[in-house]
Order: C-alpha cells, then structure tokens, then sequence
C-alpha cells in the first residue's frame, strides 16, 4: 500500500492540519444531557465554533467501532476525519509470521467474512446451526486474510445459514458501513503515517504459530514501525502483560517510553478501586520501574460520592499522585445508556440514565481526574469535549 499524496489527504481532510469532522453524534448526544452548567457550557460552545480542531484525548478505539466494522480502513479513515489523535490496531499472528488488526486472533466467525468463503474450511470449528464457529488468524497466512471483508461484531446463534450469523449486529449499530476492508499492522501503519495521527497498538495475548518464538512476536510489532520508518514518540506500544513491557523496555527502549500497561487487575478476586494500597504492584512500584501510562477500564476511574454524584475513584487518585498518565477504555462501547450503561459503568450505574451522560462521565474524566487520552469507539465525542468542555 502505497502512502497517499499529501493533496489528496488534504482534500479528504485526513491532516492533522485540517479540522475534525464531527457528524450529528455529538450534537445529539448534547441534547439529551439534562439541563445545567456542563449543559450550558457545551451548548454555548456548540453555537459560536464552526470548525473543531482535532483532539490529542481521543483514541479511535479499533478505529470508529461503533458503527464502522472494526479494524478496517475505512474505520480508521473514520477515526482520523473525526479528529482521533490516536489510532488503534490489536495486533495479532497469521500462520507465516505476519501481524493483522483483529481484536482476537480468534473472532474471524464475529468479525468477517470467512464463513461464506472457501477458507471456512480452515476452521477448527466450522459453521454449524446451533453451534459458535472457531476461526483463526493463526491457521490463514496474510494473502488469506486479507481475502476477508470486515463486519462489525456480532453473532446470530439461531441462524441457519453462515452469513446470517455475522451479519448479526446489535441494532443500536448498523451495517449501513459494512464490509470493510481488513488490515494487516504494516498496512495500518502505511495508511496512517501521512495523516500525522498517532499509534496505539496492542500487542495481544495469543498463540504464536509454528516457528514464531513469543520473543519473536514481540519484536515484531516494534520491528513494523521501525522499518517504515515511524519515529518512536508517535508511538504507543500497549499490553496487559508487564513482561512484554518490560521486553520492549530492553529491546527497543526508544520505542517503549511511551508504554502503556492495560491493567487487567480488576478481573482479580477482591479487586476494589476504593483500595488501590492494596495493589500489586503499587502504583509508586509501577512509575518506579519506569511506566508512564496506565490502562483501566472507565468504571475503576468513577465513583459516586454520598448524593450519588460521578467523581473520581481513589485508584484514579492514586494513579495520578504517583505520577502515572491515565488512558481508560472504553466510551461510546455500551450501546443506549438508558438504564445505566452496562459493564463499563459499573461503578457508577445508578448515575446513569440518559445518552447524555457520557458527557457528565467525561467531565470527570477530563477535568477533575485529569486523563491524558480516552478510548472510545466513536473519537467525535471527545473531540467535541475537548473543544467545548474543557473548564
């Protein structure tokens, strides 16, 4: 994949140059916030700027997830028009060695086309009605990826034939944007470069195929973005696993400074946000060692105080007391928030009642905890905070 010229990303306002693209989300989401000063304060805002500039907080979360199919080249092309500075792959193996941009390197039956392709037949599991198929990047080399369309997430377990049961999203998104093309890490990395955007890949968890060592598949990500020639401070190399921090830390130190640890902690019995000196390891440890960035979900930032109010939690005091940057995931992933918003508000389900609170939500985030970034799967939200509701 070739770079774009420079005037041809000019003309389809894919430069950081260029103002961001919000599209009617943001506006509607506004109407829907209940009446107040944070409502008074982005409604004014609205109403005086014609043009938005793009947003270093947001992070177009497997490009513009909501509502075009993940990891594809138009929802990267998405995130960037709506002003994401930052642009997400998770990185995963083929069976020759290559990193592709999937969530899993086993959601093909979720997330593409393989089930009405010839390559259904390198499934472990194949289509069956009743049954949830299991496909893997591992098991297709890179010519037979990308092959695939790309479709947002979904699954239909009572279908009977293969394509119903990925072109099963939820109704609150649409496959009015689908297929999508599919992308290889190296051809996400050549589409991005020229529009001045950041990179926030995540190495994941995953089984390497046959002749590719786990050292290997972490050397590999980083080895992408130095042989196209992508400076490290653009860089921002993710994992839950310290270890692989801690690799990249000692193979390619220029490329881990911007390191961010996904912090899996809360999956751990006893887990409480309200108690981060239980911790380990501690926040102070973390810095210690050199971390800057770290990666919660949004619930274990927010809690409520004794009027039921959102504020930040104590693990988010914590965090930023000892010097560690805050990068929580994930907004606009939830669907309507009617009713409280589901997992991602856990801690603060009782506070959510409308669309409009995600703004209330990043309130807090932005100007009482701080955040450096956020991910969200629709990046116009926040870069419509950013410009509005900053206090």
């Amino acid at each position: 994949m070739r770079p774009w010229p420079l005037g041809i990303l000019l003309l389809l306002g894919l430069t950081l140059a260029q103002p961001a693209q919000l599209g009617p989300r943001p506006f509607f989401l506004l109407d829907r916030l209940e009446p107040g000063p944070l409502h008074q304060r982005l409604a004014a805002c609205a109403a005086r700027t014609e043009a938005y500039p793009r947003s270093p907080l947001a992070v177009g979360h497997r490009g513009a997830a909501l509502f075009f199919p993940e990891h594809t080249r138009e929802g990267y092309l998405a995130a960037v028009r709506q002003g994401a500075g930052f642009v997400e792959c998770d990185a995963v193996p083929t069976a020759d060695g290559a990193l592709v941009c999937r969530h899993s390197d086993r959601d093909l039956a979720e997330t593409t086309s393989i089930l009405s392709t010839p390559l259904a037949a390198k499934c472990r599991k194949p289509f069956r009605p009743g049954r949830k198929p299991d496909c893997r990047t591992t098991d297709l080399t890179l010519a037979e990826f990308l092959s695939l369309e790309g479709w947002p997430e979904g699954r239909n377990e009572a279908a009977r034939k293969p394509e119903d049961y990925y072109r099963a999203a939820p109704a609150w998104r649409t496959l009015a944007y689908a297929p999508g093309t599919v992308m290889s890490h190296r051809r996400y990395i050549e589409l991005l470069k020229p529009t001045g955007v950041n990179f926030i890949p995540e190495l994941k968890k995953a089984d390497p195929p046959p002749g590719m060592s786990l050292e290997a598949y972490r050397r590999r990500i980083v080895d992408d973005y130095r042989e196209l020639g992508v400076p490290p401070e653009r860089v921002y190399l993710q994992s839950f696993d310290l270890e692989d921090l801690r690799f990249w830390r000692r193979y390619a130190p220029e490329y881990a400074k911007n390191a961010v640890w996904l912090d899996g902690r809360y999956r751990e019995r006893g887990f409480d946000p309200a108690h981060p000196e239980r911790l380990k390891p501690s926040m102070a440890a973390l810095a210690a060692e050199g971390l800057r960035f770290l990666s919660p979900p949004l619930w274990v930032l927010l809690a409520l105080d004794e009027d039921g109010g959102i504020v930040p939690s104590a693990y988010a005091g914590a965090a930023r007391a000892a010097g560690l940057e805050l990068i929580p995931w994930t907004l606009e992933r939830s669907g309507p928030l009617t009713g409280g918003g589901g997992w991602y508000y856990r801690s603060v389900r009782p506070a959510i009642r409308s669309d409009g609170d995600v703004y209330r939500v990043l309130d807090v985030l932005v100007n009482q905890i701080g955040v450096y970034a956020i991910f969200s799967d629709w990046p116009a939200t926040v870069t419509f905070f950013d410009a509005c509701g900053r206090r």
